[in-house]
């Protein structure tokens, strides 16, 4: 099945974390729905990174189905990064910027006691400092249009825990990483008050609970197949809120089932022409629109 006209033609798109998992998918998205997407990350090759996975590898994804990419390589963990340089380069490239995906995302698997300040300080600017200042860096670009979208991606580990028990041995996600993300749902709840009359949306989405990407089968292998869901549905749902206008979808915190079956649009793959076998909105099982008992990015 083939729609006719791409919800994004036109527009400019802003990804971080475009090298790896849901930014890469995000990006196809986008891109198979007309959009031109800079491509934001710190790996641009393949040989920078023993992780799999890079800026170039992502850029030939785009290519080859027809979109057109731009790489940059930007270092969201450094205080130091000049953010308007980086939108400069964007606008220079494309002419404007209407939507930011503020994807990119840090963690360390350790217990509180064993995390340093260091890391502390990193985990707070790479997943709430540096996106708040690349939001700071594409507003004047978004206003002069009169209208854009930003998306901050938010996980499941942002909730508070519904049950504290001393026997429960569920693996949950270290707390520096939930508290982050929680304060990124608040400010993103605020920006969208405060820019609603300004055409500017800004929603926070979540994965359900686990997107099945490499690094959720790395660090979990073991996750029950009822709290995955496929990538193309994460990047379905960051397609949703920047296909409308901002003022009719703006202020969520939400998950990303939650939305489709909200909403009730049709759930494409990543090609943006093929409908997602088992994922549309009356299929989805309403047990998985349950908080997950297993916290989980």
């Amino acid at each position: 099945m083939v729609k006719k006209t791409p919800a994004c033609e036109g527009k400019v798109a802003i990804i971080t974390g475009a090298s790896r998992g849901i930014g890469v998918g995000i990006a196809q998205r986008l891109a198979c729905e007309g959009a031109k997407v800079a491509l934001l990350a710190r790996s641009l090759r393949a040989d920078d990174t023993r992780i799999p996975g890079s800026l170039e590898e992502t850029v030939d994804l785009i290519s080859a189905a027809g979109g057109e990419a731009l790489p940059l390589v930007v270092n969201l963990t450094d205080p130091e990064q000049d953010y308007a340089q980086v939108v400069q380069k964007v606008e220079n490239a494309f002419g404007r910027v209407d939507i930011l995906v503020n994807n990119a995302a840090a963690n360390f698997y350790h217990s509180f006691e064993d995390t340093s300040y260091k890391r502390m300080h990193l985990i707070t600017e790479a997943n709430f400092l540096a996106p708040l200042k690349l939001i700071q860096a594409a507003l004047p670009a978004m206003l002069r249009r009169g209208e854009g979208w930003v998306i901050n991606i938010s996980s499941a580990a942002s909730r508070l825990p519904r049950v504290i028990d001393p026997g429960d041995a569920t693996r949950t996600v270290p707390m520096m990483y939930g508290a982050t993300k929680a304060a990124f749902d608040r400010a993103t709840a605020g920006l969208a008050q405060e820019y609603f009359q300004r055409h500017i949306a800004f929603n926070s989405l979540a994965p359900q609970a686990s997107v099945a990407t490499p690094a959720q089968q790395q660090y979990y292998p073991d996750m029950p197949a009822e709290v995955i869901e496929p990538l193309d549905t994460m990047a379905e749902a960051v397609h949703l809120l920047c296909s409308r206008p901002p003022q009719s979808l703006t202020g969520k915190v939400t998950r990303s089932l939650n939305l489709i079956c909200e909403l009730g649009e049709p759930v494409y793959a990543l090609d943006g022409q093929t409908l997602l076998g088992g994922w549309q909105p009356a299929e989805i099982s309403p047990q998985r629109l349950t908080d997950p008992h297993t916290l989980t990015t």
